[in-house]
């Protein structure tokens, strides 16, 4: 079996990157071409722009996008359906055309994070925009994320690329032991040269669903397949210095750190009205995916053979630190503590200075109902967030434990209690 599938994907990367069938053009004006995306104009240009034409795509090479071998890359559903709802197949497959010919040489994996799963099931449940209800969007969801992934596999088989669906909520990832399996199994799909399309298991997340529309997402899921390069595809063309639809602004082309945007007013969710995130969750993505050592390139899906090929479109996100322990950036970005332990301010030094495990004698008040192995807010005396951690004790039990050693514990309690409250390796300073 495994000799099988290897000779497969030998065959797949020396196929021509030609489709098998035919891809007709769209003649939807909102769908672009992405397989001359260098021709396209922005989505979203300020008047100056559009009145100068086009803009001009240059051809200096960002290394970093052309040494990448790892590529996460995310799309937003406003670049995969219409305005009402329902998948446009040729905006898929235009996507599809793009990606399947980065990685025809074998030298590339591609790992997809797909938007779209509510905004396909819309049309489908006779509903018209979005729904408010969570009942409703994950209706929606459900229908939607079988059409998603049907498309994808039916378009990508005309390349002989076979697709893995992989659904995620946030606590499949912040736990030590779902944390490995979905690495594993993220790593595995990628060996056997299938193509992973990632999406949020919205159908039964409850607060994750309003994740904001995959963008931090797709930045944690380059964290944890250890991507070297994140692309976020959406509507817009990039970042710019002011409202793109006003004159006199410009496209920001590269940021090296927050310093560069500060002065920025970023826009929220986009004119489709399909999609939960905006430019807000877009640069916050970038800044948790470079921040973890990851360069980001941020742009419109009609530039993203541009943006892959290393060309200057798009906004560029630097790095700007390095790689962490991989489940601790999850914990910070993506957890929704059950709950909250007050620390004393001995307890706060040692988390936070000292880097150290929090034991139930530094802790002064509970707040929450949560179970052992739930995300908690570590707070200090003024109530302020100063770390997150996971719990190893029910909420019921705590309240006897403060302010009393292990060993006290351990000899009125049981040897069971005579552990950290929350463990160092499955605790992260906040800030």
């Amino acid at each position: 079996m495994a000799t099988d599938m290897a000779a497969g994907q030998q065959d797949v990367n020396r196929q021509d990157v030609t489709p098998q069938s035919p891809n007709p053009q769209s003649t939807d004006p909102r769908s672009p071409d992405l397989r001359s995306s260098a021709a396209q104009s922005p989505v979203s240009a300020s008047p100056a722009a559009q009145t100068a034409g086009p803009e001009a795509v240059s051809s200096v090479v960002r290394p970093f996008v052309t040494e990448a071998r790892r590529i996460v890359v995310k799309v937003g559903s406003s670049s995969l359906t219409t305005a009402a709802g329902g998948l446009d197949a040729d905006r898929v497959d235009a996507l599809v055309d793009v990606l399947a010919k980065v990685r025809s040489g074998g030298e590339k994996e591609i790992v997809l994070v797909s938007s779209g799963a509510i905004a396909a099931g819309l049309a489908p449940l006779g509903l018209t925009r979005r729904p408010k209800d969570l009942a409703r969007q994950q209706a929606a969801a459900s229908v939607g994320q079988g059409l998603l992934v049907a498309r994808y596999t039916a378009s990508f088989a005309r390349y002989g690329v076979r697709v893995g669906q992989v659904l995620l909520t946030t606590d499949d990832t912040s736990r030590r032991a779902h944390y490995r399996n979905a690495y594993r199994t993220l790593d595995q799909l990628l060996a056997m040269g299938a193509l992973p399309v990632v999406n949020e298991n919205d159908t039964v997340a409850t607060d994750e669903i309003r994740f904001g529309d995959n963008d931090r997402l797709a930045a944690l899921v380059a964290h944890l397949v250890r991507a070297d390069l994140l692309v976020l595809l959406s509507d817009v063309d990039g970042l710019y210095d002011g409202d793109p639809a006003k004159p006199g602004t410009s496209r920001i082309a590269e940021v090296a750190g927050p310093q560069d945007i500060a002065h920025v007013e970023i826009g929220s969710a986009g004119k489709a009205g399909v999609g939960t995130g905006g430019m807000v969750t877009k640069v916050e993505a970038a800044r948790i995916a470079a921040a973890a050592g990851i360069p980001v390139v941020l742009t419109s899906a009609s530039r993203a053979a541009d943006a892959l090929a290393g060309r200057d479109t798009g906004t560029c996100f630097r790095r700007t630190g390095r790689r962490s322990a991989d489940r601790l950036l999850w914990l910070a970005h993506a957890s929704t503590p059950q709950g909250s332990l007050g620390l004393d301010d001995g307890a706060v030094r040692a988390v936070v200075e000292g880097k150290k495990s929090l034991l139930a004698a530094g802790i002064a008040t509970v707040e929450g109902d949560f179970v052992a192995g739930d995300p908690v807010e570590l707070r200090d005396g003024a109530g302020q967030p100063v770390a997150r951690g996971l719990v190893n004790f029910d909420a019921k039990e705590l309240p006897r434990m403060l302010g009393r050693s292990t060993h006290e514990l351990a000899r009125e309690l049981g040897p069971e209690y005579e552990r950290e409250v929350v463990h160092r390796d499955d605790l992260v300073v906040l800030g």
